[in-house]
């Protein structure tokens, strides 16, 4: 049995002057879940959060949390009395919010802090400590911000908003300012802490990695649209369009002309995934994961290596094939090839395809 919808976004547009920022985004996240919303910047994602978490009014649309209409634009029907968007305050929505900087009060110390927003809701140390106990700085009551590391700053943040027991996290790219190590280190035990509580929460980031490691669900917001909303895997193996496959991870577009389940492009005759266009032009996008390199005497496209980049764990090379195309293929860090030697590209698994342009 599915979880019951928790947050229910319909319908929603915003506009700054002349500029549409969102132009009717529908979003739904069930109870319990941890949802995404990917997106380049400008795209419109902090101001998705904003109207849900209240502080910016929509100008159509409706958002509801917990079965509650919050915020709800004018109606277009003829003679209705209401005539003005209707907005619960931030307060009343049973919203928490964690920004990107943490924002705790530099002259409170954590219990201050976390404390803060329970001063009319008869709780008080017991919840702090069990707040601050959660998330790994049990004892640290008497810190202040400024003797924290960056990462512990953030799991104070989160700790202050999970205090007064919100239906609903916000999470607004909060591991942007901490660097690469600390970065996935911290939001893998930001996440642990909200899936401890049973925390519902949207992440809104550009950072594709992080949207689809720690997401049940993921929101492609481009051009001020969701572009397409499910599972990682399904955004990544299926994607429901170009743009969504281009910028969910790293892909090669070649074009290629589709015969049944196959299309001829500069790598040769490749097979096709499900769903594909079956005849005519096409757009092939394959990852670079999907690359085999070799040797120049064994089988393939023939190419000439122009970059490479190592990661340790694997490698990347930038392939220029005899046609012009350049294709980028993931290997083993056990074999790389260096920029100048010849080898030969294949691709062995089904490709996604999408009917060209025009």
């Amino acid at each position: 049995m599915s979880a019951p919808i928790l947050l229910s976004v319909a319908g929603v547009t915003k506009s700054f002057g002349p500029q549409r920022v969102l132009d009717g985004i529908d979003l739904e996240v069930p109870t319990g879940a941890i949802a995404a919303v990917l997106g380049p910047s400008g795209c419109g994602k902090t101001t998705l959060l904003r109207l849900i978490a209240g502080f910016d009014e929509l100008d159509s649309g409706t958002i509801s949390i917990a079965g509650q209409v919050v915020a709800a634009g004018p109606p277009t029907a003829a003679g209705s009395r209401r005539s003005r968007p209707t907005s619960l305050p931030p307060e009343r929505r049973g919203v928490g919010v964690v920004p990107q900087e943490g924002a705790l009060f530099p002259h409170l110390d954590l219990e201050g802090n976390v404390g803060y927003g329970l001063a009319n809701r008869g709780k008080g140390t017991d919840r702090v400590r069990e707040m601050l106990a959660l998330v790994g700085l049990g004892g640290m009551e008497r810190k202040r911000p400024h003797e924290l590391s960056g990462g512990q700053q953030q799991r104070a943040a989160l700790a202050r908003a999970l205090a007064p027991g919100p239906a609903l996290i916000l999470l607004d790219e909060p591991f942007s300012s901490l660097d690469a190590a600390m970065r996935a280190q911290v939001r893998d035990e930001v996440f642990e802490v909200l899936r401890a509580a049973g925390a519902t929460a949207v992440l809104v980031t550009h950072d594709q990695q992080e949207a689809l490691s720690v997401a049940d669900q993921v929101a492609v917001l481009l051009g001020g649209r969701v572009a397409q909303c499910g599972e990682p895997t399904d955004l990544y193996v299926a994607p429901a369009s170009r743009a969504v496959a281009t910028f969910v991870g790293e892909a090669v577009v070649l074009p290629g002309v589709a015969s049944g389940a196959t299309a001829l492009c500069a790598l040769g005759e490749l097979s096709l995934t499900a769903g594909a266009p079956t005849f005519g032009e096409v757009e092939l996008v394959i990852r670079p994961e999907q690359f085999a390199i070799g040797d120049v005497e064994g089988p393939g496209t023939a190419g000439v290596v122009i970059g490479r980049s190592y990661y340790g764990h694997d490698g990347v090379a930038r392939v220029q094939l005899g046609t012009g195309e350049v294709v980028v293929c993931r290997t083993p860090a056990g074999w790389l090839p260096t920029r100048g030697d010849a080898v030969r590209v294949q691709v062995a698994t089904p490709v996604i395809a999408f009917a060209a342009a025009g």
